[in-house]
């Protein structure tokens, strides 16, 4: 879900309109659900699709801004608002591509870009990507593999997640299908498809984009976690350290960076 400030409460009747026109145009317009509930000084966008719902976020705080609200107006600036996300998300797919120095066809630039509006745990899926295409480069250059299909496997090894919520599937097994469509290197398709080591083969991309991955995911802050898995993570790395010989105690500090050991002297 978007929450969309409004300036009052009185904005909520214009939004619904006369016998529920207002609303039924923008959900139409959209393809979003809109909540107007008790909730003060704000609406609600629900849908599944975050491009949708960004398209919705934006021509909302642009009715509300202008002012006239109503249907014709909304699908005027549903209309208007679709364009500059279409816009921001071949932008953002083109400067990942450029940043990394890989050269990628104009259908997989798009889709990459689309993974701007999609989170995992709170990690952006597209700085995600970013990331682990950066590390697979490096691990590649280490390994001597060939650093530029590693780094087409890191960027695009998560596009599947910016189509899954249309089409059946795992997002490796998805992606892979994308990639194919429009990337001529066999190994970087494998590489996609074999992330998870979902597969019964795994070639060297897979086994690359798999470290990479888990690495960016695992970085401190990158992901949200519950407060009840983080103390269930500290407790795990304090029950390791109490069992060595000779530690009476030990405390898990830093996040689970760091563990703090008292010893017994006589142990």
């Amino acid at each position: 879900v978007s929450v969309v400030p409004i300036p009052s409460d009185e904005m909520k009747g214009r939004l619904i309109g006369r016998e529920g026109r207002n609303i039924r145009a923008l959900e139409q317009a959209t393809g979003v659900d809109l909540i107007i509930d008790d909730t003060p000084e704000a609406v609600t966008l629900s849908s599944f699709d975050p491009v949708r719902r960004e398209v919705a976020r934006v021509a909302l705080t642009r009715l509300i801004r202008d002012g006239r609200i109503h249907p014709a107006r909304i699908e005027e600036m549903a209309a208007k608002a679709k364009e500059e996300v279409d816009a921001d998300i071949a932008n953002a797919g083109e400067q990942a591509a450029i940043q990394l120095g890989v050269q990628l066809h104009p259908e997989l630039i798009k889709l990459l870009g689309r993974l701007k509006y999609r989170t995992s745990y709170g990690q952006n899926a597209l700085e995600h990507s970013t990331e682990v295409a950066y590390m697979a480069g490096m691990i590649a250059s280490e390994l001597g593999a060939n650093i530029n299909i590693a780094k087409k496997v890191g960027l695009l090894h998560d596009i599947g997640k910016a189509v899954d919520r249309e089409v059946e599937g795992t997002h490796a097994a998805i992606g892979a299908d994308l990639v194919k469509q429009w990337e001529k290197s066999s190994e970087v398709v494998q590489g996609v498809a074999e992330h998870h080591l979902e597969t019964s083969d795994v070639s060297i991309w897979g086994f690359i984009a798999s470290a990479a991955d888990a690495i960016s995911s695992a970085r401190p802050g990158a992901r949200r976690e519950s407060l009840e898995s983080y103390l269930k993570r500290l407790k795990a790395l304090e029950d390791i350290a109490d069992n060595f010989q000779g530690v009476e105690r030990s405390y898990a500090i830093q996040a689970g960076r760091e563990i703090r050991i008292l010893v017994k002297p006589e142990a």
